[in-house]
């Protein structure tokens, strides 16, 4: 397997530090918009000769395209923001390379009835062309990171070997991390958690299909595993509830994010200003106006995530909650995995979010370089046996759990 990863920050460069480990990929071109980056994430492998650097733009198809030529690549991993989906996946399909990411192609909000009715879901552009990929026996294997991508990989766990039938499926995502000298500082891009937040969170019933709701809607306190505790979870779009009722059957599935009151009011506040916007404005510069975004001058104005793991404490928890019947009997558990900040700087060098983000596409770019995973088409990590990923994310030494409710 050659692989082409297209993003060299926080998640790229702990996806190199992850696969640097493991021997099932020949070679792992790390290509990014700012050369020095990608020099970088190379650099810090001790000479690794499997690793070589390049520069690319992400959002130039023919440019991707003939870098995945040019190296003989067979897979493009997508480690960059939701923008560069699109393109990432048109420049791979045209080369004849698997394709694989963490987030899918952007959502639009539904023009009139923007908390009741879809407009664009999150995958739509990609799963348009799913027919289109499988005929030329292709893969693009979406969402598959920590969430979405290992959440998922648990509801179809569930489904396979937990329950007889599933009344509700909920990704549950919580911590109790803090970044010492910040008020405010994210743990993750900035630039995604605003799409993700203030866009209408979507859920999914049976007979109703999809459909929206408000920003920071249903409220809940969860109880976390392993320390972290209770958190305030609220419902966040995210594209478990987009992918998870694709392949498996539940009556009901959610997405609640764990943000706190704090960080609720603060994104509020940018919505309010419209500094959440992604459409460039015109500000004075020192030789006549110049268009920005105001949400890239947001992410300008805020630590890089990848840079606060020596500041941060705590732990983080990704998993996935399902309520349902087994043997007749009503059950409950929450399938979870945790990472400890201070464990994965010291083993890895990268702070607790990002590398729990980047081992799940590690592994399963294993899992397809050994052929324990196989398909063609546009496909979710539900697609795919769950017991395989889940066995092989322990061997890496990041082992899951389960708790009854």
């Amino acid at each position: 397997m050659r692989v082409l990863l297209v993003g060299a920050g926080g998640v790229g460069g702990a996806i190199t530090r992850i696969a640097a480990r493991r021997p099932f990929f020949e070679a792992m071109v790390v290509a990014d918009y700012d050369p020095g980056r990608a020099e970088a994430a190379v650099a810090a492998l001790n000479g690794d000769a499997r690793f070589t650097a390049e520069q690319v733009d992400a959002g130039d198809e023919a440019a991707v395209e003939r870098l995945l030529r040019w190296h003989h690549c067979d897979v493009l991993l997508n480690a960059t923001d939701p923008r560069f989906v699109m393109p990432l996946f048109r420049a791979a399909r045209a080369a004849g390379a698997t394709y694989l990411d963490m987030a899918m192609s952007l959502s639009r909000p539904h023009a009139e009835r923007p908390y009741e009715e879809c407009g664009v879901k999150l995958g739509d552009e990609q799963f348009t062309q799913a027919a289109d990929w499988e005929k030329e026996g292709l893969l693009a294997l979406v969402g598959m990171g920590v969430e979405p991508g290992l959440s998922d990989v648990f509801a179809r766990y569930a489904a396979d070997e937990l329950f007889d039938e599933i009344e509700e499926i909920g990704i549950r995502d919580g911590a109790n991390l803090t970044v010492d000298g910040y008020d405010f500082a994210p743990s993750f891009s900035i630039w995604t958690t605003i799409e993700e937040c203030l866009n209408p969170p979507v859920v999914y019933e049976t007979g109703k299909g999809w459909f929206t709701t408000e920003p920071f809607s249903e409220p809940e306190v969860f109880d976390f595993p392993e320390g972290i505790g209770p958190v305030e979870c609220v419902n966040v779009e995210h594209e478990e509830v987009l992918l998870v009722p694709r392949w498996v059957d539940a009556r009901r599935v959610t997405f609640k994010y764990g943000l706190g009151r704090e960080f609720v009011e603060t994104l509020k506040t940018l919505h309010l200003l419209g500094l959440d916007r992604t459409d460039p404005v015109a500000v004075p510069g020192p030789d006549g106006p110049v268009k920005v975004s105001p949400r890239d001058v947001v992410a300008a104005c805020l630590p890089d995530p990848a840079t606060l793991g020596e500041r941060m404490h705590g732990k983080t928890c990704a998993g996935t909650w399902v309520r349902g019947v087994k043997d007749g009997e009503p059950r409950e558990v929450y399938l979870y995995h945790v990472v400890d900040n201070q464990w994965s700087m010291a083993e890895y060098g990268s702070q607790a979010v990002v590398w729990q983000t980047a081992i799940n596409p590690v592994v399963a770019l294993e899992l397809l370089a050994t052929g324990a995973w196989s398909g063609a088409g546009v496909l979710g990590p539900e697609a795919f046996p769950a017991r395989p990923f889940l066995d092989l994310l322990t061997d890496y030494g990041s082992p899951w759990g389960m708790r009854e409710q």
